[in-house]
């Protein structure tokens, strides 16, 4: 489920510095070729052993080539400590790319972790590209250290699936890693702490009501056909929140009551499951996140000392499913599917996340709840935290440690929501603002600020995020 950052590859003029073509619509320089590493620095925790390592282009490729990284070395040693893909002998590796690539990678692997107290570094340096007159700017070196740290900078573009958003992205800046999981892969999140709490999936827009029933069995489908219809995100019905979890990330707020140690307290629930993961392919710029509804169930759940007990079933069924649901240490929630019937892993550790790109369930007032895309959460259960900033205020590169206002960080998980984008109407397209950034305060304190780089891919298309952050 983890995987490590894929990056477009195109970047903005002013990161390479590169020359346009002239403004009086005569002869035009070409683009100048440049190389660069994607991010200055990568850090390892004592979970991960490897990482790539992105190269990008200014510009397309003009042929087929290839770059020459040198490497130093802080107490390690080459085939001991760590290895590379493609191999290097002699401190240098060579990696290739073709004609038209917006460019290329290296894996780098770790083999041992630093002794703690000691530090451990390779710090690499593109020294050569075989194309003719191309150029090494912006970040020529790549410092990559066994310990964790902070990273001080970086370009990401969270790998979120196109206009059909398949993927619920959680990205963890300090380190510069995400993990992906797929967004109608899980139902239901029992959560791990001392509570005994429940979460749906709102982003495939499930939504649940308690019955009056505590006998899973007696519940038929006719028992629930009135309420059926209110069961059920974006009824522009201003009372159906009650159906769907606080939107602002706060436990206290599921549309699950708290769980109960008392079995006569813990009552059935209809269940909206929601829709799969479109497959459609909307007009460019637009997006599909809903597909197919994926139907109803039934559930109940209890407690049996530190675990759950899920019962469930389709509506008309006279028996039940049950299953118990062990608390997860050192994660917000454990994660069950009524597809495969298993818990699934979803989410990273409870503390190496801080926002997560989805598909949302969110409130709009005196309308209730409504489904949104291109939505991006904080990690408030671990204290990340976000609020936005306007550039006619202070612009983005003058933005500086003095200028973090504590109070403007509120516990709510939408502190980015839907702000980083114009949410377009009727024959209006989204689009990326352009006027707004982001402070966040991340899981460990860390402050940075954030702006937001992309909406859709070169092509207009939705669904290709990208966003660059700087530690203040």
């Amino acid at each position: 489920m983890k995987n490590h950052f894929l990056y477009v590859a195109a970047l903005a003029v002013t990161l390479f510095g590169t020359s346009c073509s002239s403004d009086d619509g005569g002869d035009s320089t070409p683009a100048e070729f440049v190389v660069a590493f994607q991010n200055p620095s990568l850090s390892f925790d004592t979970v991960d052993s490897e990482k790539q390592i992105n190269l990008v282009f200014s510009t397309t490729a003009p042929e087929d080539g290839s770059v020459t990284i040198s490497f130093t070395t802080e107490n390690t040693e080459y085939d001991t400590d760590f290895t590379t893909e493609p191999a290097a002998a002699s401190g240098q590796l060579t990696v290739d790319f073709t004609g038209g690539a917006t460019g290329t990678a290296f894996t780098f692997n770790k083999l041992q972790d630093a002794i703690e107290g000691t530090t451990k570094a390779v710090n690499f340096t593109i020294s050569a590209v075989s194309v003719a007159d191309a150029k090494i700017q912006g970040n020529t070196q790549l410092a990559v250290s066994f310990t964790e740290t902070a990273a001080p900078s970086g370009s990401v573009s969270p790998e979120v699936g196109g206009p059909n958003e398949d993927n619920q992205v959680y990205v963890d800046l300090s380190s510069l890693t995400q993990t992906s999981a797929k967004r109608d892969s899980w139902d239901l999140g029992f959560y791990s702490g001392s509570d005994f709490r429940v979460a749906i999936n709102g982003s495939i827009y499930m939504a649940v009501a308690a019955l009056e029933s505590t006998d899973i069995d007696a519940v038929t489908e006719a028992d629930v056909e009135t309420l059926q219809p209110q069961v059920a995100v974006g009824t522009f019905d201003a009372a159906n929140t009650v159906y769907v979890d606080d939107v602002t990330g706060s436990l206290d707020g599921t549309a699950i009551a708290a769980i109960s140690e008392t079995d006569a307290d813990n009552p059935v629930y209809l269940v909206n499951l929601g829709f799969a993961v479109g497959t459609t392919e909307p007009e460019v710029g637009s997006e599909a996140v809903k597909g197919d509804a994926r139907g109803w169930k039934k559930i109940r759940i209890l407690r049996s000392g530190e675990d759950y007990i899920l019962q469930y079933a389709d509506l008309d069924a006279t028996t039940h499913e049950e299953m118990t649901i062990s608390k997860a240490a050192g994660h917000h929630f454990t994660f069950f599917s009524f597809d495969t019937e298993e818990v699934v892993d979803v989410q990273p550790q409870a503390d190496r996340w801080d926002i997560n790109f989805t598909v949302f369930t969110n409130e709009i007032e005196g309308f209730g709840s409504y489904g949104y895309a291109d939505f991006i959460t904080t990690n408030s259960l671990s204290g990340a935290l976000a609020y936005p900033v306007e550039t006619a205020t202070i612009a983005y590169a003058d933005f500086a440690l003095a200028d973090v206002d504590e109070a403007s960080f509120e516990d709510d998980q939408r502190g980015i929501g839907s702000q980083w984008r114009n949410g377009g109407g009727p024959g209006t397209l989204p689009s990326l603002k352009n006027d707004v950034f982001f402070v966040l305060k991340d899981t460990d304190g860390n402050l940075y600020k954030i702006r937001f780089t992309a909406l859709t891919n070169e092509s207009g298309v939705r669904g290709y995020p990208a966003f660059e952050f700087e530690l203040l």
